[in-house]
């Protein structure tokens, strides 16, 4: 009896793994619509399952549903308040809801925001992620409700310590928000010069003894890279060669390689990786690429006014 009651179930339980797998596939592919409704059904059936509930944040805040996105990410803060990774989703849910609402109801939300981002640093010393989320959330508030560029150089120089390239991005983001491009544009081309291509070690050093610097320059640099293998770095790298015209060739292999292995948790849209694709080929005077992938960014976003700008000045060419 109990071996018939097993394998009478068993079909139920396969089901139920088959179908949570299903969804995850979607989800890996950015079928949202597909993965949604079968995520939401195995929650149905394991309501305290918090992978599915943060597969339905991660949707959510995709939709830029902001309000659902939040009270996903929330339910799984108090289930465990020590995830960092938590933290750090619930207080960008915050953010991004607070950017959508008028100032005087977003001023509401700056504490939480700046408490779950805060708490998400000090829980994993390591997240890289949260510290950049940091770096603009005080250099972008204003001085008179908490913006503190003094907080926002200190995020970036722990940055430094955990990953160089980023420490040197970060930096030079505040550095330009400053208005101080000769210390903005110096960083960045310190990014670049550590940093190279952050893709494979057989890459970076390709590109390094192509261009006669010794692999030792390269020692911190690789160790970083080989840690933290995030493709958002490939986009920062590629923006900052297109934004000053700094070695072209690195910019447009970034790039290549952020558009190939893509996927929303990167954060910026392809759209934008095609923009700076334009913008390096403009540099170069290669109108026809740049006309190429300029077009290629305004047929994913008619309206991407910025694209719609460069265009002109390409074919101005």
């Amino acid at each position: 009896m109990r071996n018939l009651f097993f394998l009478l179930l068993f079909p139920a339980l396969l089901s139920a793994q088959s179908s949570f797998e299903k969804a995850e596939t979607y989800f890996k592919k950015e079928q949202f619509s597909k993965a949604k409704p079968l995520f939401e059904q195995h929650l149905k059936d394991h309501p305290n399952d918090r992978k599915t509930k943060e597969y339905l944040g991660d949707i959510a805040g995709y939709k830029k549903d902001w309000d659902t996105a939040i009270d996903f990410y929330e339910d799984l803060v108090e289930a465990d308040d020590r995830s960092a990774n938590y933290h750090f989703k619930y207080g960008g849910a915050l953010g991004m809801k607070a950017l959508s609402i008028n100032r005087i109801r977003a001023a509401t939300y700056i504490g939480d925001i700046k408490e779950h981002f805060e708490t998400a640093a000090r829980l994993d010393p390591n997240h890289i992620e949260v510290r950049w989320a940091l770096v603009e959330f005080y250099i972008q508030l204003p001085g008179i409700i908490g913006g503190s560029q003094k907080k926002a150089t200190s995020y970036a120089n722990q940055l430094l310590k955990i990953s160089p390239v980023d420490g040197y991005l970060a930096n030079g983001y505040i550095a330009e928000y400053d208005e101080r491009p000769d210390d903005a544009e110096r960083l960045y081309k310190k990014a670049i010069e550590i940093g190279g291509s952050p893709t494979t070690y057989d890459k970076l050093t390709e590109h390094y003894e192509k261009n006669n610097k010794p692999k030792e320059a390269m020692a911190t640099a690789t160790k970083s890279l080989q840690i933290h293998k995030r493709n958002s770095l490939n986009y920062q790298i590629g923006k900052i060669a297109a934004q000053y015209n700094l070695d072209a060739e690195l910019g447009i292999n970034c790039l290549q390689a952020y558009i190939e292995n893509h996927s929303v948790r990167d954060g910026v849209p392809k759209d934008w990786a095609y923009f700076r694709m334009a913008q390096i080929y403009k540099n170069l005077g290669e109108k026809q690429n740049a006309l190429q992938w300029i077009n290629k960014a305004l047929v994913d976003r008619p309206g991407f006014e910025q694209a719609q700008d460069e265009k002109k000045k390409i074919l101005s060419l």
